[in-house]
């Protein structure tokens, strides 16, 4: 099977050498991590056979976010916290779409627009709900940054997850059914606010005046109780762009991968040339210590303690948390024979900086 990591050990020098000029350092240095990914570079532990006597060894994984074969381990974690979180009352999902206009001004202020769009989104879906027209109450929601499309193309947008309700003078109020705001509003207040922030940023002169004349794309969709968009949602946490497990093939210098159509819900196939491929992928890593999902309102961490009393708020009897049990790391089994295997040391790091 053709991994990421092999595509990158076989052409990322050429890659960098050919674009030595334009690279970031970030990418560089994921593309770096990728490829000593679970290798001797990483360093790791010899385990011995006790059936039969043979030395295996087990290499370190690198444990950068955006390397398929990482962290898959804390997405059932991650999903048993949001669980915890679920209140039992109607969920909606507000996906929010950057403007095709607007995506290469993302690519290149990338820290600073991911950050500017959670703020603008996250504002005007607050203030809409809070309209006495619509909710009028204060509500709670995360939102996950996701910047791909199922074919890697750049296209930047916000998942908010809400409940259907919000609080009002110490009171829970609820949405009407499968309604919570209608969306040709939200993304004119969107829009309206984001023109303000690229204008305080400093950026506005960079932007072409058409996008401010244009619809912008705004999703609002009832999502029933809420766990199964949380589902959908997890991967997206701790992995980007693609899995290992849908890369075909390397053939001649071309990658083929599959995804899953979002009309007909069939895999279909794409073929790219191999630096394309790498480019697609690279534009997807996000910058260095940037926060991709967020809460607010009374999600937001400074108010979880509070989140009892919302639940009391709705008259809920207060439920034991979700548990989501933790597999049991099997022991290490001999490829050879099915002995049992024991740790024995340990093999230091070697990997050198980029």
């Amino acid at each position: 099977m053709t991994t990421l990591a092999d595509i990158v050990r076989q052409y990322g020098d050429q890659y960098l050498e050919t674009y030595k000029n334009d690279i970031l350092p970030s990418h560089k240095k994921v593309m770096h991590r990728i490829a000593s990914c679970r290798t001797p570079d990483m360093g790791g532990q010899t385990y011995l056979c006790q059936k039969c006597g043979e030395i295996h060894y087990s290499f370190y994984s690198c444990r950068d976010r955006h390397c398929p074969k990482c962290q898959n381990d804390r997405v059932d974690q991650w999903l048993q916290e949001q669980f915890n979180l679920l209140l039992s009352v109607p969920y909606f999902m507000v996906t929010v779409t950057v403007p095709e206009a607007l995506r290469d001004l993302f690519k290149s202020h990338q820290k600073t627009l991911y950050h500017l769009f959670f703020q603008v989104t996250a504002a005007a879906i607050m203030l809409l709900a809070g309209d006495k027209r619509f909710l009028g109450a204060d509500i709670g929601m995360m939102g996950i940054l996701q910047t791909w499309t199922r074919q890697l193309i750049y296209h930047p947008h916000i998942h908010f997850v809400i409940p259907g309700g919000g609080i009002k003078d110490g009171r829970w109020i609820y949405c009407r059914a499968n309604f919570f705001v209608h969306g040709k509003p939200l993304t004119r207040l969107i829009r309206g606010k984001f023109k303000a922030a690229l204008k305080k940023a400093g950026l506005f002169h960079l932007v072409p005046q058409t996008v401010w004349k244009k619809e912008w794309v705004c999703d609002v969709r009832a999502v029933g109780d809420g766990t199964a968009v949380l589902k959908y949602l997890a991967p997206y946490v701790y992995r980007i762009a693609i899995s290992d497990r849908n890369i075909l093939k390397l053939e001649d210098g071309r990658v083929t991968f599959r995804y899953k159509d979002r009309e007909d819900k069939r895999y279909r196939t794409c073929t790219l040339p191999v630096f394309e491929f790498l480019r697609r992928f690279l534009q997807h890593v996000l910058p260095r210590g940037f926060v991709k999902v967020r809460y607010f309102g009374f999600l937001a961490t400074r108010k979880r303690a509070q989140l009892k009393d919302v639940k009391e708020l709705i008259g809920l009897r207060l439920q034991d948390p979700i548990v989501i049990l933790k597999k049991e790391k099997p022991p290490m089994i001999c490829p050879n024979c099915g002995g049992i295997m024991v740790l024995i040391g340990t093999i230091p790091r070697i990997m050198r900086p980029p």
